[in-house]
């Protein structure tokens, strides 16, 4: 029975992780505790010691004595983000190709697979969520813990970026096929092939979401400012 507590605990991380993730809350948005709570039915100590979670992660920041809300990030914090994840990811593809089991490359090719289906209906969602799959069981095959630890916590501010400039990106194409370059190299166990294709399809993904950042600053600033009439 001790392990409830965490178990219900990462259950509601992972839902309110998602929940703002996947756009549900806009960047800069108050975080609507009370809502929360009755979406989630949770009391507020459960949901403000996730929030603590995701304040730490980076995904929101905590107001003294207000409450919280949804971090915004420039292109400048994402091109650095990004910088640290491309090159996680080439250090994860390389110890993958040692460390990795046949039976963990086969587990990926089924996930592959099962993404490839989504993306061919434009499932969008459950696309990204097998895509993001991928790279996290390449990462876990690098056994490497500190090397996990980072991923994870670099990773979950761009999460919801990466989610949106897939939506919105025309990219998908070369990204499926970046992604079947990358599970022949794992295949085949090539390490440093692995490390770069990982590392350039990184690089590829940054420039997406930077594009994607630029064409939403456009349009808010493009929008007609309306002011109630007198």
């Amino acid at each position: 029975m001790e392990s409830q507590p965490t178990s219900l605990h990462d259950d509601l991380l992972g839902q309110l992780r998602d929940y703002i993730v996947e756009g549900d809350l806009a960047p800069g948005a108050r975080i609507p505790e009370r809502e929360l709570c009755e979406k989630f039915d949770v009391s507020r100590t459960p949901l403000r010691e996730a929030l603590k979670v995701l304040a730490a992660e980076g995904l929101i920041e905590l107001l003294a004595n207000r409450g919280a809300r949804v971090r915004q990030f420039s292109e400048s914090d994402i091109r650095n983000l990004f910088e640290v994840i491309a090159g996680l990811d080439f250090v994860a593809g390389r110890l993958a190709c040692e460390r990795i089991s046949d039976e963990g490359i086969a587990q990926i090719e089924c996930i592959h697979l099962e993404m490839y289906t989504h993306y061919m209906r434009r499932e969008l969602n459950d696309y990204f969520r097998l895509n993001q799959q991928i790279h996290q069981a390449i990462v876990d095959a690098a056994a490497n813990p500190v090397l996990s630890a980072n991923y994870a916590s670099a990773n979950a501010v761009i999460r919801r970026l990466r989610y949106a400039a897939n939506l919105n990106s025309d990219r998908l194409g070369d990204a499926m096929r970046e992604h079947e370059a990358i599970l022949d190299a794992l295949r085949r166990r090539a390490g440093e092939e692995l490390g770069l294709k990982m590392f350039d399809h990184m690089q590829k993904k940054r420039e997406a979401v930077c594009k994607y950042l630029r064409e939403q600053s456009s349009a808010s600033a493009s929008a007609p400012n309306l002011q109630p009439a007198d």
